[in-house]
């Protein structure tokens, strides 16, 4: 199962121009690339209250997540596909095992998106957040996707950026693979005791490994 943002969609440039949109509307300076990695963490909310130094109430935390969004769906047709992707999933397909993308983003937007890159073919299921507001944590909504599909959590290697996809996998049961392309830092993504690759393609070489040993003869995995 695959996260989207910052694991299959490389959309780091348009995070932080967009980050820093919020913070210029706050009268907070500018933060790099490297700053946004260094204090994000979910919630989100609370990373915006750190940076903006102050308890966002409702009113104000959805006025944070329009000034997101807005911007960052200016940027996002400058955002491409990680390295290796298509190629990757591509190949992980013809071995015969299943693949499906869950995603934070908003559903509405992520259908059409995945469909505009060519890949909605290759996913058994694609699930993005239905709600108008963004920023919670992802286990809920992995418990939801995988019992949609039917699928034993134990049969299932999670493959995202986040800590936050770690901490979803190992609560319903899942394994995780990290990739360090996003916006954590690799000790950040380390300290869950999940395996964090680089790369896509050494994503699936361990990937592979952990099935090797773990899943052995077993049917369907994701």
């Amino acid at each position: 199962m695959w996260d989207w943002n910052g694991t299959l969609l490389h959309d780091n440039d348009a995070v932080i121009a967009a980050v820093n949109q919020v913070c210029a509307a706050y009268g907070r300076p500018e933060l790099t690339w490297e700053n946004w990695r260094e204090v994000y963490a979910r919630p989100v909310r609370t990373t915006y209250e750190q940076i903006l130094g102050q308890v966002l109430d409702d009113q104000n935390w959805a006025r944070v997540d329009k000034l997101y969004h807005d911007q960052y769906d200016v940027l996002l047709p400058t955002s491409k596909l990680a390295a290796d992707v298509p190629g990757q999933l591509l190949e992980w397909a013809s071995t015969g095992r299943t693949q499906s993308l869950l995603s934070m983003w908003f559903h509405r937007q992520l259908i059409p998106l995945v469909e505009e890159f060519g890949l909605t073919g290759l996913f058994s299921r694609i699930d993005g957040l239905a709600a108008e507001l963004g920023g919670e944590s992802k286990t809920e909504h992995l418990a939801r996707h995988l019992e949609a599909q039917e699928l034993r959590p134990a049969d299932v290697l999670v493959i995202g950026d986040v800590v936050d996809d770690a901490l979803a996998a190992q609560a319903v049961g899942a394994q995780c693979v990290l990739v360090s392309t996003g916006a954590m830092t690799k000790a950040a993504l380390k300290a869950t005791g999940a395996p964090v690759a680089d790369t896509i393609t050494e994503a699936l070489r361990i990937t592979g490994t952990a099935l090797d040993r773990d899943f052995g003869a077993r049917g369907r995995t994701e």
